[in-house]
């Protein structure tokens, strides 16, 4: 079984970066340069959130694969999504397209047992709509029981492990919303909550039984029969990700003394070993998860629960931990401008500056206050359809947005927004930090003076193009109401057009995502 194609050893780039006519679209994706100590279930992970993954075939020699997926239109939208987002396996980028062969025959092959175990084990987690076997196919049920909270001991701690690197690491598989940890039977514990049972699913799956550091600090996970946590306080032993506005407590040390002593100082962050009484690790940690690597996770793939609908978050394999900057590519360029864009990524976090690109204005800059909210911005708005087109959110390069020199042409696509009275998280223990939720297609709307009536907002919402499928005011406060709109596209441009429209009596609209429906 030769190579795909007649190129795929050779190294010239651009031929497949799609400026030749790629193969016919086939359900057996040929994927090369892949690292060689890479395993078969990282490989199987790529495919993972498009579809169910029917066959592999290694061939570790040519650091190449076949992955053949259960139908050819899975295939197609994989190699859709990754044709402008590289993937990365063990941070090293993989290249992806159509095979010429119509599927895989591997049945004689020797080593395929392996293969086939890797498949058994994530066939756990698919059915076609990437739900869970046994539970009906709408969007996003899980398994009866399946918790999204995870509880994590860890065994032979030889070198203390923080909430950060927990944070890290499991980061990598969805948008993690809290984090616990405590020492219960002088084992180090965690309980760790996702925002979605099936990120919880692919955690506990990739990652039960693997060191953090190498040959210790192993990783045991089990679902908790907890569905929520409640965190009390933001501090080293415990977080909650959506509430920034939490005291701190009285911050004891993360450790129990007797282990504190054991190590110097206890809660040492970033750098597991700084303090860890002279016995550092290899930096290599070739049979542990590398905190900033995570082999053996999904790559970079952040499955959040927008996966669920076919759409994924690929945190910007380029892009900086801790980076407060995201690249918003795939943008309409005839219609966003950099206050649309404020309006919009304001929702899951105060935006300091946008800018759009001068030669390129489908792509844009947008500065957040902080790595956290966006993270925020990242997992709830990449995907999302904006102006016609499938906007996508990633990491950025840059550490910040640079405001246009002195005399350099820039077209006002270059907006400091750090002063804005719209900022929505500036005030510490803003109700807002309790009230982010997903695109939807119906709107939350607050601050409405007595004297406007519902079809005076309705009015409102259709002449900004919006098809009106149903209104409600609170009956408790007639100040606030919902609104339901055609769709969530028609939602998420509603909200930057009338999110602080003027309504008279000094009142402006306030609009936000509802998590409810009407």
């Amino acid at each position: 079984m030769n190579s795909s194609t007649p190129t795929a050893n050779g190294n010239d780039h651009k031929k497949f970066k799609g400026d030749r006519p790629p193969c016919s679209p086939s359900r057996v994706l040929h994927l090369r340069k892949i690292p060689s100590d890479v395993t078969e279930a990282e490989v199987i992970s790529l495919g993972l959130p498009f579809g169910k993954v029917t066959n592999l075939l290694m061939l570790k020699g040519k650091s190449q694969a076949f992955l053949e997926m259960a139908s050819e239109e899975a295939a197609v939208t994989m190699v859709n999504y990754y044709t402008p987002v590289t993937p990365h396996l063990r941070s090293q980028p993989v290249f992806i397209q159509y095979s010429n062969h119509r599927e895989l025959k591997t049945d004689n092959l020797p080593n395929q047992a392996r293969v086939q175990a890797a498949l058994q084990a994530v066939s756990a987690v698919q059915s076609g709509s990437l739900a869970l076997p046994g539970a009906p196919t709408n969007e996003g049920t899980v398994l009866p029981g399946q918790s999204p909270v995870l509880r994590i001991i860890i065994e032979n701690l030889f070198y203390p492990v923080t909430l950060e690197v927990l944070h890290q690491i499991f980061s990598k598989f969805g948008t993690v919303l809290k984090i616990i940890t405590f020492t219960k039977n002088n084992q180090f514990q965690a309980l760790l909550q996702y925002a979605d049972p099936l990120n919880a699913h692919y955690a506990k799956m990739a990652l039960d039984g693997q060191n953090i550091y190498n040959a210790c600090c192993t990783l045991r996970i089990d679902f908790s029969k907890l569905t929520s946590l409640n965190v009390k306080y933001n501090n080293d032993k415990s977080r909650d990700f959506t509430r920034l506005d939490l005291p701190t407590g009285d911050g004891q040390p993360s450790l129990e003394p007797p282990m504190a002593a054991a190590f110097g100082a206890p809660g040492i962050i970033s750098s597991p070993y700084a303090g860890a009484a002279g016995f550092a690790p290899a930096i290599g940690f070739p049979q542990g998860l590398s905190v900033q690597t995570v082999p053996g996770a999904l790559g970079p793939l952040a499955v959040t629960s927008s996966a669920v609908t076919g759409r994924m978050a690929i945190p910007g394999a380029s892009g900086i931990p801790g980076n407060s900057v995201l690249l918003v590519t795939n943008l309409n360029p005839d219609l966003v401008t950099p206050h649309g864009l404020f309006i919009l990524f304001g929702v899951y976090g105060d935006v300091h500056r946008v800018k759009i690109m001068f030669n390129k204005k489908e792509n844009a800059l947008v500065q957040m206050a902080d790595a956290n909210q966006a993270q925020l911005a990242m997992n709830h708005l990449s995907g999302q359809r904006l102006y016609g087109k499938v906007l996508r959110a990633t990491l950025s390069k840059h550490q910040a947005v640079q405001l246009p020199r002195e005399g350099q042409e820039d077209q006002g696509l270059t907006k400091d927004f750090s002063n804005s009275p719209l900022h929505r998280f500036k005030k510490p223990g803003s109700k807002n930090f309790q009230n982010i939720f997903p695109p939807s297609a119906t709107l939350h709307l607050s601050n409405i003076p007595p004297s406007v009536t519902v079809d005076d907002l309705k009015n409102l919402f259709t002449e900004a193009g919006c098809s009106v499928k149903a209104f409600k005011f609170f009956q408790k406060d007639r100040k606030m109401a919902l609104i339901q709109l055609g769709s969530v596209e028609e939602a998420i441009q509603a909200l930057i057009e009338l999110h602080n429209h003027d309504l008279g009596e000094n009142h402006h609209l306030r609009v936000s995502f509802s998590k409810s429906t009407i």
